[in-house]
Formats: structure tokens, sequence, C-alpha cells
């Protein structure tokens, strides 16, 4: 076996995922390509989170039929959230599929490769961290979730909230600094939820300072935030460390307390707009994103109304918006019929959408002929690209290697979904 590929769908979770997973093989000694048909290794890294994720990876699934007719000997993984405890419905439906994993429990398919390739695969679970991160990374710092949202059915597919020691991420963080890269996302289904299950008690904040002392790394974000476990000392770690960039995503997911209280997120909109407020009153330059759920089960068109409301007062910078899709196993699957229509649910989506462009219009015009700091961390259609601190994406054309760089870029046109410069030496 000489080579493998990682399809990867889904949240950066999965892309992490996929990442370490990558990591493990490439000590094995295989090499990565880009041809799903004619690598030896085949992992598709799944995602079912929304209906629409799901049906791209059985569709994917399906395709790679031929490939396994034609090269039986070619080891094809499913992986991820699709994967959970039982695998025989899986086993059944996609008899080609060779070994199923769930998430970060990469063993099953080390050992199988290990026994091909009659080698010891210990030494690949040692150490998990990217061979060649991107300038801009992703290391996951806390597992699973215990919240059980009655929509998600994330916590049955990833387990229970489990973080990793403060010193193992710093570890890992300088590992991957060494290798290149410049910026980390520190990862969690609840990141703000990190360290209460350790015995020591550590918090977001201690990780956040603890990671912003890597020499080599240049800035630190986070994600995905709960509300209920948005703390002072998170916010004023923000505010106080230099690589901590100012962008925060709070997921709302509805703006009516009584579906809040269906979907069993734990908190009122009064209470998300105050911590709304909390937040801006400590860092007036903060970006704050958010994940809206449209058509939740008994959702009404009033209730619907209450949403948008609070995206046009807050005037998020980024607004992810989904219609609602069931999820087999969930409390709202089992509990909450899905009453509003396709048709509806597509409404209200476009509506939200339509709200939000016109809000971030305004708000990146705001940033014409200003001068902003970019973390370059690739190419696209002959520009450079790369974000601010406040997570916008920015283009501008130089003939220099501008890769892991910071610079700075004068805003000369701007639109909903970017901004485009010119490096101001």
């Amino acid at each position: 076996m000489k080579s493998y590929h990682i399809w990867t769908i889904g949240c950066q979770m999965n892309k992490a995922d996929s990442e370490r997973l990558a990591s493990a093989l490439e000590h094995l000694g295989l090499l990565a390509t880009e041809s799903a048909r004619e690598a030896d290794v085949v992992v598709l890294n799944s995602c079912v989170v929304r209906q629409s994720a799901e049906d791209k990876v059985v569709g994917t699934l399906g395709l790679m039929k031929s490939s396994k007719r034609r090269r039986p000997e070619q080891v094809l993984a499913l992986m991820g959230c699709m994967v959970g405890p039982k695998t025989q419905d899986l086993q059944s439906r996609f008899g080609h599929v060779d070994v199923f994993i769930r998430p970060q429990q990469y063993e099953p398919l080390l050992e199988l490769l290990g026994r091909r390739m009659e080698v010891d695969v210990q030494g690949c679970l040692a150490n998990l961290a990217p061979v060649q991160p991107s300038v801009s990374s992703y290391v996951p710092v806390i597992h699973g979730c215990d919240l059980m949202c009655t929509f998600c059915i994330i916590p049955f597919r990833r387990g229970r909230q489990v973080s990793r020691p403060v010193q193992e991420v710093v570890h890992e963080v300088g590992l991957m600094s060494q290798r290149g890269m410049r910026e980390v996302t520190l990862l969690g289904q609840t990141v703000d939820a990190y360290g209460h299950d350790l015995s020591e008690k550590p918090d977001l904040a201690d990780l956040l300072h603890a990671v912003s002392e890597t020499p080599e790394l240049e800035r630190v974000r986070f994600l995905t935030s709960h509300p209920i476990f948005m703390s002072d000392r998170i916010i004023n770690a923000v505010k106080d460390i230099d690589k901590v960039c100012e962008h925060i995503n709070l997921p709302i997911q509805a703006a009516d307390d009584d579906v809040l209280a269906n979907m069993r997120r734990r908190y009122s909109e009064d209470e998300y707009r105050r911590l709304i407020d909390k937040i801006r009153g400590a860092i007036p330059d903060v970006a704050i994103s958010t994940d809206i759920i449209v058509g939740f089960p008994g959702e009404t068109g009033q209730q619907f109304e209450r949403t948008l409301r609070l995206v046009e007062e807050m005037e998020f910078d980024k607004v992810h918006a989904a219609a609602y899709s069931t999820r087999p196993g969930t409390y709202a699957e089992r509990k909450l019929a899905d009453n509003v229509t396709p048709e509806e649910k597509e409404y209200r989506l476009k509506a939200l959408d339509s709200l939000q462009e016109q809000i971030q219009t305004r708000k990146n015009q705001r940033l014409q002929d200003s001068v902003v700091e970019v973390l370059v961390d690739g190419q696209k259609g002959g520009k450079w690209q790369g974000r601010t601190r406040t997570d916008k994406l920015v283009f501008f054309k130089d003939d220099r290697d501008m890769l892991g760089r910071l610079v700075k870029v004068k805003i000369e046109s701007t639109s909903p979904w970017s901004l485009q410069g010119a490096v101001k030496d």
C-alpha cells in the first residue's frame, strides 16, 4: 500500500479528525493522493447534522462501489458521525465498506492496515498532530457534548464531554506551530465548557492564556461557544490577550423562548441579548457570528419573525442558517412533529439569508478605505487570500510569496462576503 485519500464533509471538528488520521497514515508511509479511485486507502469522513450532508455521504459511498469492484484490494473506510456504537445497519447497507470508524477512534482502520502491511501501528497513534499543518489549522480541545439539545445527534455520535489536559493541547499547538501553523482554532462542540470535567478545573480562559505563550503562533481563535458557558473570564481573555482574535461564534438557534425551550437550549432571548451586550461592552470591536435553525417543529410564522427581528437588531457579522431536518434518534425526531412544510422552511431560510446579506453589505462597506491586518493562508483565482482578526475574508494581488505572513491591506472594494484590497507597504 502506497497512497491514501480522505474525503471530508461537515464541521471543523471533522476536518481536524481528517488531519489527524492523515498524520497517522503518513507515519505508516502512505502518501496523499487526489484520486479516490486510484488510492490504496480511501476514507469518507461523514456528517449527519443535516439531511443534505448525509445524502452526499450516501451518494459518495455509492460511487465507490465501482472502484471496489475494479480493485477489491482497495481499503474503504467510513468514518465520522454517521458511525454510531452499532454498525449492523451500516454493514448491511454498505457491504463494500471494509471498516467503520467512530469519531476520533482511528484504531480499527490502523489495525486493519497493520495486518495487511505486517507492521506495528501503535507508534502511529502516539502523536496525531498533522505533519504538514495549514497556516490556519484546528486543534480539538474538548470532544463530545453533554447538553443534549433536542435537534442534535452529536452527543449520540461523539459521546460525552471529555476535555484534553492543558499541557497536552499546548504541546500539540507548539509542535504544529514549529511545522508552519500560524493561527490555531481551538475546537469543541461546546468549546467554552472546556475544562469543567478535568480534576484541576481549568477553563477556556486558562487554555487561551497557555496556548498564547507559543512563540511561533500569531493568532488564536475558538469554536463553537454556547451561551450558558460564556463566562466573564472568557470574555476578558478575548479582551486582554493580544493573540486571541476579537471574534466569537455564539449560536442563538432561534429567538422565541418557546422554541428555545423545545430545543432545550437553556437560555432565553433576553439572556442571550444581555450576553451580547456584555461582550460588546467589554470588546467594542468584536465580531459576533451566530447559528440559526429555521422551521423547527412547531415554530410559527410569528415566532420566526422574532428571530428576524433579533438578527436585524443584533447586526451579526455572519449568520450560519439552516432549515431544520429530522435526525433519527434525537428527541425532536421521537417526540416533536416536523410540521413546518418544506416550502415554508425554504421561504424562511431565504428571508433570513436576504436580511443577513443586507446587514453584511452595510457592515463591510464601513471598512472601505480602511487598513486591516490579514494573515495570508492561501491563493484563489490568482489572488492571495486571508482573514482579518474579526474573520473577514480578504483578497489581494501581489507577486511576492505571502503565504503565512501578516500583512496590512488597504480595502479598495467590498461585498457582503469578502473584501478586496492592496498591500500597504
